[in-house]
């Protein structure tokens, strides 16, 4: 920590607040001033684990930076108001919210208000994401698989929770447009879930320049987090959970000769060195302190958000009629 560093408040003591917790408390450039969880026990403990205060409601933010908001994604649509109505740059997990209006009606605020919002779309700073994203350079084709075991503490379905960051991926790897048509299928089958909450949602969705198919469940009894990019001369496939990319070209010779086939085909294979091998949520936190700077264009940051909410919102739709 330095004299000039952040100092931060994370909303949110579960799981992913622990998580910041800790890259925040390993980030010369922030701190953690503040823990807020109306459970004492559960905020409590990540405070005094990391020498910040702990406080049941938002109250005032005078005592810090920024926030980072890692509640439960019905609470906050409320919250991030709160927060932006108090001035303060706001890094919130994914989804923003869990409908199209409210996530809209919080990324006007923070645009109307001029201050900075970032959304936590974790896989943009994947490391193998990064790496395969700067070798792409024209993408006909992806395939993004989205897949595991069932989670009871998930609340809403698995658009929200596990489709947006493909749907994210995708668009950004077809120039940062949201696509021209869609075509949703779900479906509802374990005992457990909200009503409403779709266990499985498979979508295409149609680029100018080509054509993503993306597949999320949570009924996979393994953890599968894979993405396979097509381009005319060569396919990219991307292992999220293993983070390593793998790029392959098909090479056909054809042409007679003396005791040779009369055609061979081969496989080159490539393994790109990573561009980084720290963990993402390292990187996306030195992306919103650099946000926080000046570094990285707000306005720019902040229109990121929106195609992949909408177009989320836009399967669901589809899915339910």
């Amino acid at each position: 920590m330095t004299p000039d560093s952040r100092k931060l408040a994370i909303v949110g003591a579960g799981n992913m607040g622990k998580l910041h917790a800790r890259v925040i408390a390993q980030n010369d450039r922030a701190s953690l001033a503040r823990v807020i969880d109306p459970r004492e026990d559960a905020g409590r403990a990540i405070a005094e684990q990391h020498g910040a205060q702990w406080t049941p409601e938002i109250g005032s933010l005078a005592d810090v930076d920024a926030v980072v908001l890692a509640a439960a994604t019905e609470v906050h649509h409320q919250l991030a108001l709160d927060i932006l109505g108090q001035g303060k740059p706001l890094l919130i997990e994914k989804p923003v919210a869990n409908n199209l209006a409210d996530t809209q009606e919080i990324l006007a605020c923070s645009a109307e208000k001029d201050i900075p919002l970032m959304c936590g779309l974790l896989e943009r700073y994947n490391p193998a994401v990064m790496t395969a994203s700067a070798l792409i350079d024209g993408p006909v084709h992806t395939m993004a698989v989205r897949h595991g075991p069932y989670a009871p503490r998930i609340k809403t379905g698995v658009a929200w929770d596990l489709l947006v960051h493909d749907v994210d991926l995708a668009i950004r790897l077809f120039g940062g447009q949201a696509p021209q048509r869609t075509a949703s299928a779900a479906g509802h089958f374990h005992p457990k879930s909200v009503e409403g909450a779709e266990d499985t949602l498979d979508a295409v969705l149609s680029f100018p320049t080509g054509v993503a198919s993306v597949s999320a469940s949570r009924l996979g009894q393994r953890k599968v987090r894979s993405l396979v990019v097509s381009e005319l001369e060569r396919l990219v496939e991307i292992d999220l959970v293993r983070r390593d990319v793998t790029i392959y070209r098909h090479v056909s010779h054809e042409g007679l000769s003396t005791g040779a086939p009369a055609y061979r085909q081969q496989t080159v294979i490539e393994i790109p060195e990573l561009v980084t091998v720290r963990e993402p949520l390292a990187t996306q936190l030195e992306q919103f302190l650099d946000l926080l700077d000046g570094k990285v264009d707000a306005a720019d940051e902040r229109d990121s958000i929106l195609p992949s909410h909408q177009v989320v919102a836009q399967v669901l739709e589809q899915a339910r009629h």
